[in-house]
């Protein structure tokens, strides 16, 4: 009897190592989302539903770096680099969905701000890591990271031999595409607009408006914002003192008024000499006079036109959308053209209209048990805390008023806009279901 004890004990330490093992190559966390308590339990298809926010991170200028390093040096330096960065996800709730080569897909389930604290823990974590390959010899190495925020597929793919878990969804491509813009840039941390306003006090972070562009195989724009709490002190600071003048040349960029973005840009940079985004944007100011043309430019009156192809497919929620739009674009103009006595009227019927939606769209949910209410509801809190600071820019009258009424398309009418092809379009596929339809 004592002899099959020991024996059982050592199957099921044998067996508590094995699944150990295994969850190095299959998150427990994975499971869990799968609501999978045994990894015997995993099938191929299974699948949920979830709001994440997805990190992308890649080396930069890798290939060169690889070049100069035999196989077993690049393998060794791979694993010394991955060892870094993991243990900085791993405490902001994230789990690592895989490495593809240089590059880190994580996935941050509980909370959008868990995953910018993590990229930023990733990045203060390079700047130790870089000391040491510097003592060693080794020059250091820069990375980019891309962060954006989605309603994902999470399951498992592949084939009968071979599967894996991952998420699939148009969100996961955009946190891509925006890792990679951070090269462009020369920064290391984008978000997008998605990411941004998910956040649960955006003005915790250091954060500055970087680009408004369609991005490839999108057909709403997306504005892409610049994290850079983890930049050198010195610079952080400056970038702060400089922020609203940098924007205020974007503003000027994006609507087609070189000169004006012109000089402002050369007063950044004589303030921020190494400030990379600022020079990249005064190039395109002198390429656009030399040319007639640069990436990104507008050259348009500050308003959006409602599209058929910005419908949820909720006829009272697409018919307030749309009159919520053409008042935007109101109170755009007016405060573009300097019309301060006509903007308080527009002001108040926009947050009176807007509060009534928000209202009848949160009991909707609440009464047909809509999984992501709460993900929806503090979405348009954060529309209605962007009216109510703009509102009081506006009211000060000490704002540009092509700052301004760039700010309220970025914030206002965009928002109107992805809030329906994202989350009233979600949330409508959802009613359709319910009702049979």
């Amino acid at each position: 009897m004592a002899r099959l004890q020991v024996e059982l004990a050592g199957v099921r330490e044998q067996l508590a190592d094995t699944e150990k093992a295994f969850g190095r190559f299959v998150p427990g966390e994975l499971l869990h989302l799968l609501s999978i308590d045994n990894v015997r339990d995993v099938r191929l298809g299974m699948q949920t539903e979830r709001k994440m926010t997805i990190l992308f991170a890649d080396i930069r200028d890798f290939t060169g770096l690889s070049e100069t390093m035999t196989p077993q040096e690049n393998f060794d330096f791979m694993n010394s680099y991955l060892s870094q960065m993991e243990p900085m996800i791993v405490p902001f709730r994230g789990l690592i969905d895989k490495y593809i080569g240089d590059a880190i897909m994580a996935l941050f389930p509980e909370g959008t701000d868990d995953a910018v604290k993590g990229a930023l823990a990733m990045l203060d974590r390079l700047e130790n890591y870089n000391k040491g390959r510097t003592r060693a010899g080794y020059r250091p190495i820069r990375i980019g990271i891309g962060i954006n925020t989605g309603i994902v597929m999470l399951g498992t793919v592949g084939g009968i031999g071979r599967m894996e878990g991952t998420v699939i969804s148009d969100a996961v491509n955009l946190a891509s595409r925006i890792e990679s813009m951070s090269k462009v840039y020369g920064v290391p941390l984008l978000i997008s607009e998605h990411t941004l306003h998910g956040l649960e006090d955006p003005s915790r972070y250091a954060i500055r408006f970087l680009v408004r562009n369609r991005v490839k195989g999108k057909q709403e724009a997306q504005s892409v914002y610049e994290v850079f709490d983890a930049d050198p002190p010195l610079m952080r600071a400056a970038k702060l003192r400089t922020r609203k003048r940098f924007e205020e040349a974007l503003a000027f960029y994006f609507v087609g008024d070189i000169f004006r973005a012109r000089t402002r840009l050369v007063r950044c940079l004589d303030e921020v000499p190494d400030d990379a985004p600022a020079r990249l944007y005064l190039d395109r100011c002198d390429e656009y006079l030399r040319n007639g043309h640069a990436e990104g430019i507008e050259e348009n009156e500050l308003t959006q036109t409602w599209s058929a192809e910005y419908s949820c497919g909720v006829a009272d929620i697409d018919s307030q959308h749309r009159i919520l739009l053409s008042q935007l674009n109101v109170l755009a103009l007016a405060v573009r053209e300097g019309r301060g006595g006509d903007t308080a009227p527009v002001l108040a019927r926009i947050e009176q209209d807007a509060r009534q939606q928000f209202a009848r769209e949160e009991t909707l949910m609440q009464e047909s048990r809509y999984a992501f209410a709460a993900e929806h509801s503090h979405q348009h809190r954060r529309f209605q805390d962007n009216l109510r600071r703009l509102s009081e820019e506006i009211g000060s009258e000490s704002e540009n008023p092509v700052y301004l009424a760039f700010r309220i398309k970025l914030l206002l009418m965009d928002w109107t806009i992805n809030h329906s092809i994202k989350t009233d379009r979600h949330l409508g596929h959802h009613l359709k279901s319910r009702s049979g339809g």
